[in-house]
């Protein structure tokens, strides 16, 4: 059995699904987050209600598929006529899959755009059972909606609920289990016309003749709310970016120079700095295990292990913060700011949505570019998404603050300002070099502002605790084991006392000239960058075995064993170089099937790990003239990449001029 949640964007669909199934799927206060189907089975509690009701009963329906009911949450859509590619997810699904329910779930607060799809989705010949969600939004206002003399002019169940507070989902299934067992389909209304456009004035005629009848509106749209009013200020061209920054800014400061920073600080110094490492070797020690197994076990994977979950306090703290400015509602009017901006690289408005996904994890921000329709930005928008800071670099971020730049609040924010300075850039560099012209439009519907659910928040912080400790427990554990295996033999499987003798030694050896120019010396650093390609908390977890392994200070500490390596601006230059070069193979792979061929993914790889590479070598060779007064290690092999960067781009700029010059003369 199958049941289909569909509604418009942002009507709770997916809060409505997590409730229903237990999982944990992302949800944000705005449209657009849902992009792909994704099923679930019905949870216990709410499948009894099936195999209770005359459901259960009913002799047609087969007592397996009421014990396998699963929740298909669909894109949201505001016509079955397909407009975008998530509206064409969902029209095909409940065409050609045929569920044996569907939940509509309408916003209470939006009811006359709601009802357009719904009496469409009355037409399909499939049962329907309309949840009418956010009532709060609507109490709020004053307005009322008569709902029992709605039900009876559609001729459907209409059930209210709060997917939020978990309010009416009993009923709903109820009322969905009735209607799957009731052999009587709604009386949709029938709307004719000359052609489609017609039919459309036509439905839309009945909707408001429904809406005049059944709402009772309190409100006067002329008049300025408070809404219109804080709108004015927070998606101001100017004061709106100001704000942005400041937020941002607040945020990542109380996440990682504050409480996150803080409960950090105990796990790395005294859970995985003291308390489980002595308690695994007096453990080791006193069954006489191997001391060659010990220190894999224990330099190798907790070491590596802890080097990264004990950043995950700081994490948790910051994902607290987003999810609250998710609910808020504040997000959408971040995509506004960015509207204007974003236009003249290429982009619109509708880039900045998969970018804030992406601030949780690449993976999914990379595949909520689907939502776009036009294909040159979609392709930008995928190639710069993973340049957005997410969960996974941050424990190099506060490593990196936490080493050379203790007490500062700076260093996290102008990473993130970074970011979009660079997205900026490579927007336009991008739609330079490729003769892309932005042909797509930017409506967003805003959503009402809210006091912020702390139910949301702490959900969404557990959902990536959980995520980035499966992540530890699974990749990172795997790969510090080969890290500590590959450092510590050599090719011909001994063990060597010199870890500059090791395997690992060999690889990073091999790669290490080529960062020279960036001022980075030393095989330690190459592996680490090359372990992050994996995943980037592999960055953290690599240095913690290779260097923690020949000195007793912990990794995190100011001033500790990494300054051997790094100065100040070396270490900012390395920390950028990490954040902007490709993201995981994971996410990698996510670009392989937005951007839909090899070909494209391998200008989009080039792309970023050049932006990378030659942001981290200005950063390192400028900013050492100004800091030291003199010139930074790799001086020269730096002047000289970055003529070779120049004139490689001078072609390319000059080549797809000519080509716009061809396309110019043959459009006239």
């Amino acid at each position: 059995m199958k049941i289909a949640l569909a509604g418009n964007p942002n009507s709770g669909k997916t809060t409505l699904f997590n409730a229903i199934t237990g999982k944990t799927e992302y949800v944000g206060n705005w449209p657009g987050v849902t992009v792909q189907k994704k099923e679930a089975n019905l949870r216990g509690k709410y499948k009894r209600v099936f195999s209770h009701s005359k459901a259960g009963n009913n002799h047609n329906t087969d007592h397996k598929n009421i014990s396998d009911i699963r929740v298909v949450d669909l894109p949201g859509a505001y016509s079955i006529s397909p407009y975008t590619s998530e509206e064409a997810i969902t029209r095909d699904f409940v065409l050609g899959e045929t569920p044996d329910v569907i939940i509509n779930i309408i916003d209470a607060s939006s009811l006359e755009r709601s009802l357009f799809f719904t009496t469409q989705l009355l037409e399909l010949g499939i049962p329907v059972v309309i949840a009418l969600n956010k009532q709060d939004m609507v109490k709020r206002y004053g307005d009322k909606i008569d709902v029992e003399g709605l039900g009876n002019t559609l001729k459907c169940r209409i059930i209210e609920t709060s997917a939020n507070q978990g309010e009416g989902l009993k009923e709903l299934m109820q009322a969905s289990a009735e209607a799957v067992n009731s052999n009587v389909l709604q009386a949709a209304p029938q709307f004719e016309g000359k052609g489609t456009d017609d039919e459309d004035k036509a439905r839309q005629q009945f909707v408001k003749s429904i809406i005049n009848k059944h709402l009772d509106k309190k409100r006067d749209a002329s008049k300025i709310t408070l809404s219109d009013k804080i709108d004015r200020v927070v998606a101001n061209g100017i004061l709106g970016l100001m704000i942005f920054a400041a937020i941002m800014w607040a945020v990542y400061a109380f996440s990682i120079g504050g409480l996150g920073g803080f409960l950090s600080g105990y796990f790395n110094d005294v859970l995985f700095g003291e308390i489980v490492p002595n308690a695994v070797n007096s453990f080791f020690e006193g069954i006489g295990v191997h001391p060659l197994l010990q220190a894999l076990i224990v330099d190798g994977a907790i070491g590596g292990v802890g080097a990264v979950v004990g950043f995950l306090p700081l994490i948790m703290v910051l994902f607290f913060c987003l999810g609250l400015l998710e609910d808020s509602g504040y997000m959408a009017r971040v995509a506004v700011v960015m509207d204007r901006y974003f236009k003249k690289i290429g982009l619109s408005g509708k880039s900045i949505i998969p970018m804030i996904v992406g601030s949780g994890c690449s993976i999914p921000g990379v595949m909520a570019t689907r939502t776009i329709e036009d294909i040159n930005e979609r392709r930008i928008t995928t190639i710069l998404t993973p340049f957005i800071p997410c969960g996974a670099k941050l424990p190099i971020i506060a490593l990196f603050s936490a080493v050379f730049f203790p007490g500062e609040s700076w260093v996290a924010p102008s990473v993130y300002i970074l970011a979009i300075i660079m997205i900026i850039i490579g927007g336009l560099l991008l739609k330079k070099i490729f003769v892309w012209e932005n042909t797509s439009s930017f409506i967003i519907e805003l959503p009402e502002y809210k006091v912020p659910s702390l139910k949301h928040a702490f959900k969404q912080m557990m959902k990536q605790a959980k995520s980035f400790i499966v992540k530890a427990s699974t990749i990172i554990l795997v790969m510090n084991t080969l890290i500590w295996f590959m450092q510590t033999y050599s090719w011909n499987f001994q063990v060597v006392e010199d870890s500059g003798l090791s395997i690992l030694a060999s690889i990073g050896g091999f790669i290490a000239p080529l960062l020279i120019p960036l001022g980075f010396i030393g095989w330690q650093l190459a592996a680490a960058s090359l372990s992050g390609f994996v995943a980037k908390e592999n960055v953290v977890a690599t240095f913690a075995i290779i260097l923690i392994a020949s000195s007793e200070e912990a990794l995190h500490i100011p001033g500790g064993i990494l300054t051997q390596f790094f100065t100040p601006v070396t270490g900012y230059a390395f920390l950028v170089f990490n954040l902007f070069t490709p993201p995981c193979f994971a996410a990698i792979g996510a670009m392989n099937s937005e951007l839909g061929s090899r070909k494209w993914l391998g200008k989009a790889i080039l792309f970023q790990l050049s932006i990378g590479y030659i942001l981290a070598m200005v950063i390192t060779q400028i900013g050492t003239i100004l800091v030291y007064g003199e010139p930074a290690v790799g001086f020269v092999p730096a002047i000289i990449v970055a003529v070779l960067y120049a004139v490689v781009l001078a072609f390319l700029i000059k080549r797809a001029n000519n080509k716009r010059k061809e396309i110019s003369v043959l459009a006239h």
